[in-house]
């Protein structure tokens, strides 16, 4: 196989290794570690594999699983709440090689779930329900049996199916956002309160680079409050309406740098969940050259 054409399966495997990781960043270095390891093999070794794509998938899959491993020990010593690594749209001007496809499978609620899980439930359920490969190819991945991969898929459909909540329709989701932005923009803390669950909370990730909450606030008038509080605090900042990972968002701007992403989860027509990114090292997709203080 060509140079070029394995190097187009680096759309996929970095779509593996985003949400097996939930860091853009860690997805990268993963791939390209996978590829090095194919380009280390001699000519006549590269020629014996029948399938480059399958010998990447499984690499790229074991790098993850060692960094999944190590993450846990990092993530214990983490300053306050861990979150995934926000993702700006996407557009069609984007290299294709370095795309993420933007489904279900990547909105901030589900990469939180994937969080939740085991590294081995993480890598059986994302090989096999979200990129369709068979238990045998996932079993070469975890070096367990397929019908033991079977189970650690199932467990993990478990923990999704009991995670779901029914979410309006994108467009009634924009709305909604909108509404909070508008309310948020003009202190109305009843306007908030009404657009959030009684049980809404917010989960904020600074990385202890730059101020957040170390804990997940919980209550939809306190939530409201606190948010009319920032307002008050840093006043030269700006809300805009984004798309994060696939779905309605803001971004918050001062001096025109990304400072913080905000991601939505609704449940009917409230706000039941607001992931608030502010790790600036997370934030990198969304800066396109802005200096990082």
């Amino acid at each position: 196989m060509s140079t070029s054409t394995v190097l187009t399966e680096r759309p996929r495997l970095i779509g593996i290794a985003y949400r097996l990781l939930g860091s853009l960043s860690d997805a990268e270095d993963v791939v390209q570690d996978a590829y090095g390891r194919w380009f280390a093999l001699s000519e006549p070794q590269r020629a014996a594999i029948e399938s480059p794509g399958a010998w990447l998938t499984t690499v790229a899959g074991r790098i993850c699983l060692d960094v999944l491993g190590s993450a846990r020990v990092r993530r214990e010593r983490y300053v306050g709440e861990w979150l995934p690594e926000p993702l700006p749209e996407q557009g069609s001007d984007a290299d294709p090689a370095d795309r993420v496809t933007l489904d279900e499978s990547v909105t901030m609620a589900f990469l939180v779930v994937l969080e939740a899980m085991t590294p081995a439930e993480r890598v059986a359920f994302v090989l096999h329900d979200v990129f369709g490969y068979p238990f045998g190819e996932v079993a070469g991945v975890l070096g367990r049996t397929p019908a033991a991969c079977r189970q650690l898929a199932s467990s993990a459909r478990r923990r999704v199916r009991a995670a779901r909540e029914p979410e309006p329709s994108r467009a009634r989701s924009a709305a909604i956002v909108r509404e909070f932005k508008l309310a948020w923009e003009a202190k109305d803390i009843n306007g908030l309160v009404r657009l959030l669950d009684p049980q809404a909370t917010v989960t904020a990730d600074g990385g202890g680079l730059v101020s957040a909450v170390l804990h997940p606030v919980t209550g939809g008038e306190l939530i409201a409050r606190r948010t009319v509080e920032l307002t008050s605090r840093f006043p030269a900042s700006t809300l805009l309406e984004r798309t994060v990972n696939g779905r309605p968002g803001l971004v918050m701007e001062r001096a025109g740098v990304v400072v913080t992403v905000l991601a939505f989860e609704l449940t009917g027509e409230r706000i039941k969940r607001i992931w608030a990114v502010r790790n600036p090292e997370k934030l990198r997709p969304w800066l396109a050259g802005c200096p990082i203080d």
